[in-house]
């Protein structure tokens, strides 16, 4: 199957797996194309978050014919050539060592590969960072890909929107992603802040 322009949503082992789930489903949701990698932490967390089965989520996936998954030990993979054109790759959430990693050209994964490609490229790369208290190299490693272009998006609640429950606040992390990769033009009216004076 020939996947068209397609979006990488990669998963590594940070809190927050539920993101990665809820931006694959919104992207197919879409009929956007997507290529999936998930860290062998990422299924550790994915266990832990208790979301649907992963075996049964990647076979639903699948039967859209809008998806395909890759072994983040795969570099036989083509996401790991700059000759196979992708739309965007989104690292939700990502780790302080994927951060780290990239950061500093490392890529001894699929993963980190893909994402130094989205950068040599100059390919839209979007992290959701999933880490607090930030340490000075947490955020120096950060600051140095955000002058490389990519956008560093992480997962802060709006109060403004007074969200009631978990779901709500991870629903308009999913819209933010959204229009940060063009997907969305704009956030939809009931997420965005109202002056009420």
């Amino acid at each position: 199957m020939e996947l068209d322009n397609p979006i990488i949503v990669a998963v590594t082992g940070a809190s927050g797996v539920v993101l990665g789930y809820k931006t694959v489903q919104a992207l197919l949701e879409k009929n956007e194309d997507v290529i999936f990698i998930c860290s062998s932490s990422g299924r550790m967390v994915w266990k832990d978050e208790q979301l649907p089965s992963f075996g049964e989520t990647i076979e639903k996936w699948d039967s859209s014919g809008k998806f395909k998954m890759y072994s983040n030990g795969d570099f036989y993979s083509p996401i790991a050539s700059g000759s196979y054109k992708t739309k965007a790759m989104i690292i939700v959430p990502t780790s302080m060592n994927t951060v780290s990693a990239i950061s500093n050209g490392i890529t001894d994964n699929l993963i980190k590969r893909a994402a130094d490609v989205m950068i040599k490229e100059n390919r839209e790369l979007i992290l959701v960072p999933r880490e607090t208290p930030l340490s000075a190299l947490h955020l120096n490693n950060m600051a140095k890909l955000a002058n490389l272009g990519v956008k560093i998006l992480p997962p802060n609640p709006p109060y403004y929107l007074f969200p009631k429950t978990i779901d709500d606040i991870n629903d308009y992390m999913i819209k933010k992603i959204m229009v940060a990769i063009g997907i969305l033009k704009q956030l939809p009216d009931n997420y965005v802040y109202k002056d009420n004076k």
